[in-house]
């Protein structure tokens, strides 16, 4: 099946921090805070999807105050960092939210991401994957991680469902 086709049946986007809403480039400082650069473009999508009624999730092995700030600046309300077993943290967000695994599209970048990205309607990955994470996705997108592959998904699937550029679009 066309990975567009299963678009029509996302209700929920689940993405990693690292690799995905960045460019995987970490900065550390001597206080052990890490600053991170992500993509403004991802942010606006995911606060649009958010408005319009998506549930958005970050499962990440990270841990960073700056993660937690930039999602819940967005509107993201379940931030899951630290996460040593992603797969469980993901069972937990689909029990909690009463989602079937074909409801959510996953996005992950590498290794860690793999077992919760065969677990899901769409699995989707930043054109800069690691080869095994780009061997099961349903979509690579054009985009590399921190350089737009967040809003490149969130927008075709708010398109194809008829969600994308109303008028609430310019509110941020």
């Amino acid at each position: 099946m066309n990975y567009k086709s299963k678009l029509h049946d996302i209700n929920a986007f689940v993405f990693d921090f690292d690799g995905v809403m960045t460019d995987g480039s970490v900065w550390m400082y001597a206080d052990k805070e890490t600053v991170r650069c992500g993509n403004i473009k991802d942010g606006y999508a995911i606060q649009y999807a958010v408005k319009k009624g998506y549930v958005i999730a970050l499962i990440s092995g990270a841990t960073s105050l700056s993660i937690n700030n930039r999602m819940e600046s967005l509107g993201v309300k379940q931030i899951y960092t630290g996460c040593a077993n992603k797969m469980q943290t993901y069972r937990l967000f689909l029990e909690k939210n009463g989602l079937s695994e074909n409801e959510v599209v996953c996005m992950g970048d590498d290794i860690p991401d793999y077992e919760i990205m065969s677990h899901c309607g769409v699995a989707a990955c930043p054109a800069d994957a690691a080869v095994e994470i780009k061997e099961i996705s349903d979509y690579i997108s054009l985009y590399a991680g921190g350089h737009g592959c967040v809003r490149d998904i969130i927008e075709q699937t708010l398109r194809l469902q008829g969600k994308w550029f109303h008028a609430d679009a310019v509110n941020w």
